[in-house]
């Protein structure tokens, strides 16, 4: 028989029992017994007809082709969103770990799809799958049917994987080692517990690690069937493999996890394998909302105004150059930083309302009016950074001094009132403060850090004069360009990492932020397992479309150990998420202090520690 006429699988019938339960040797009843067992239940299992498919295939010992062959046979296609082969590195030391939703076909995908990419690429998978020959190079066989005696029979294989990542190899591992299948206390189908090994793995080696999702799972047939035995699933197997025809499968590749960011966890196999799981896991949930969101914007932007004209910018040159020297709070290069009421200020107010109004529209907020200025304007005070050579206003924030408001006010004076509900207690226990809010850098100034870095300098020399002020709070905004369980992620990350729970009961929002139930118990895990604010803001950017990770202004409010109270949803601007924010300034960091502060700030830290000695006494 010629090349071109072979089969594959002359001769070869990888798929059949071979003896499991007639025995290799005799001839008695209980043999043939146990062959007719064995032929019904290859019956039974699909794993005749997958035999007679192997058979039939034209013969190739080429694996891309074979790989190629099987897909189309099964008449299976599969799609890898968003880009995702660009993250794929094509060179080094490569960790892939993925989910297990079907059993077989994800392992011919990823194996297909690496393929086209690399030629040195091994996937740790049950040995079984290296009785087909011609892929059987591909694998590295482990037991997984043995139960606690294949532990030590799979000490050479994974001595095996490590050497093959050692030199440079791509190791794709599933480490949940079963097929996902419905779990009852969790009500879904979803992975079993990942093997600690392959934290083992990427500890031992120091490679990158890719997480990679495929979205999907098996039918309910095979569902049912796992409640009644586990060994049920495996027989239904190849059943399930047959039936995906004509389906396209998502594969979903995350972001290239360095070596450094899983040093954090130490030598603790179980927070790597714990962290590895979740990125994976987050990929489901990733850049799957864009379109919706997108409409959802462009819905509630139909009646908002345009945004107003510029002022003029010899008005608000005047208007600026009339401001007494002593507002003046730091010059700095081609910048300087002033505070004015809004009676000084008039049109650089309309300004700054102007300005606010087109950067938060930018960034998914926006009240839809022509300008961003509300009653509280009128009596605020108002921080901007100036540009003189092109009399501009480049960023601003807005401070409101909490014993004046109270004052004369009372509660209903302080903007953060009209977002949460403050009991007296919060707000005796806090008082003086300085509320902060409506902060913005324009557009144009937005790539480099200098003007929040002056705003944030500006407000330092502000409570420098005025050192009563040790507390700063206020609204940070999660804005509803974020997709949904980029918000609920990031807030269940505030509320477990950095709250304070007790003064948090002292104020309740008028909008509360709810929580999918889906996403609750994802989201918590997450918040347990990840603590840095570098981690979360590296998952989101791999959840959110464009990349983006956690608000620059939140990462600024934790650096200088910020907590957070409440989050309320504010309707007023465009369905932000208002997390309620509380800086002590005599518990920042005094490296940090002295970088808004400057020389002051040990003076300022002497100041608060001689008031804080009447409180100890």
């Amino acid at each position: 028989m010629s090349q071109m006429t072979q089969m594959a699988g002359s001769g070869s019938q990888p798929f059949k029992l071979n003896g499991v339960l007639a025995g290799t040797r005799g001839y008695g009843m209980r043999h043939r017994l146990g062959g007719l067992l064995e032929t019904a239940m290859e019956k039974a299992c699909y794993l005749d007809y997958l035999n007679r498919l192997y058979t039939e295939l034209p013969a190739t010992r080429d694996d891309q082709d074979f790989l190629r062959i099987v897909l189309e046979l099964f008449n299976i296609d599969y799609h890898v969103a968003d880009q995702g082969l660009t993250r794929i590195p094509r060179e080094g030391g490569l960790i892939i770990v993925a989910n297990h939703p079907f059993g077989a076909i994800e392992g011919v995908i990823m194996a297909a799809m690496l393929r086209g990419l690399r030629n040195d690429v091994k996937i740790l998978a049950n040995g079984l799958l290296q009785r087909i020959p011609e892929i059987s190079d591909l694998f590295i066989g482990v037991d997984v049917l043995s139960g606690s005696g294949a532990t030590q029979r799979n000490m050479s294989p994974m001595k095996e994987a490590m050497r093959w990542v050692d030199k440079g190899g791509v190791l794709v591992v599933f480490p949940a080692g079963e097929v996902a299948h419905l779990d009852l206390r969790r009500r879904t189908v979803t992975d079993p517990a990942w093997h600690t090994s392959i934290g083992r793995i990427v500890r031992r080696s120091k490679a990158q690690v890719l997480p990679v999702f495929f979205e999907g799972r098996n039918g309910v047939m095979f569902q049912l069937a796992g409640l009644l035995h586990p060994r049920l699933r495996t027989a239904l197997l190849p059943r399930e493999m047959i039936n995906k025809g004509g389906q396209t499968l998502v594969v979903r590749v995350g972001d290239v996890i360095s070596e450094k960011r899983l040093s954090g966890f130490k030598k603790d196999v179980t927070a790597i394998t714990d962290y590895l799981r979740l990125r994976t896991e987050m990929l489901h949930h990733g850049k799957s909302e864009v379109v919706t969101r997108l409409e959802k914007t462009a819905e509630s932007e139909t009646n908002w105004q345009p945004v107003a004209e510029p002022e003029s910018t010899e008005v608000l040159a005047a208007e600026v150059a009339a401001l007494p020297t002593r507002q003046c709070l730091v010059k700095n290069g081609e910048f300087t930083v002033y505070y004015a009421r809004s009676r000084q200020i008039p049109r650089l107010l309309n300004e700054i309302g102007r300005l606010r109004e087109a950067t938060f529209r930018a960034n998914g907020e926006g009240t839809g009016k022509a300008l961003d200025i509300d009653l509280y304007d009128s009596y605020y005070i108002h921080l901007f950074v100036w540009r003189p050579q092109s009399s501009e206003v480049v960023g601003a924030y807005r401070l409101g001094e909490s014993d004046n408001i109270l004052a004369r006010f009372g509660k209903k004076g302080l903007y953060t009132q009209s977002l949460f509900r403050y009991k007296r207690k919060l707000l005796n226990n806090i008082n003086p403060a300085l509320e902060l809010g409506r902060s913005f850098v324009r557009q144009e100034y937005q790539r480099s850090f200098a003007p929040l870095m002056l705003l944030w300098k500006g407000i330092g020399q502000y409570v420098v004069r005025h050192p009563r002020y040790r507390i700063l709070f206020g609204p940070v905004s999660i804005s509803n360009d974020y997709q949904n369980h980029s918000q609920q992620l990031l807030v269940e990350f505030l509320k477990v990492n950095h709250s304070l729970p007790d003064m948090g009961r002292l104020v309740k929002p008028r909008r509360p932020f709810r929580q999918q139930k889906g996403l609750k118990k994802l989201c918590q895990d997450a918040a347990r397992q990840v603590h840095d604010v570098d981690d979360i803001s590296e998952l989101l950017a791999q959840l959110e479309p464009d990349g983006k990770g956690v608000p620059i202004l939140i990462k600024q409010y934790l650096k200088m150990g910020g907590h957070l109270l409440a989050f309320n949803v504010d309707k007023d601007f465009n369905n932000a998420i208002d997390g309620l924010i509380m800086v002590d300034l005599r518990d920042t960091d005094p490296r940090v202090l002295r970088r808004y502060m400057g020389d002051s700030a040990e003076a300022f830290l002497m100041e608060q520690d001689r008031e804080r000695l009447p409180e100890a006494s």
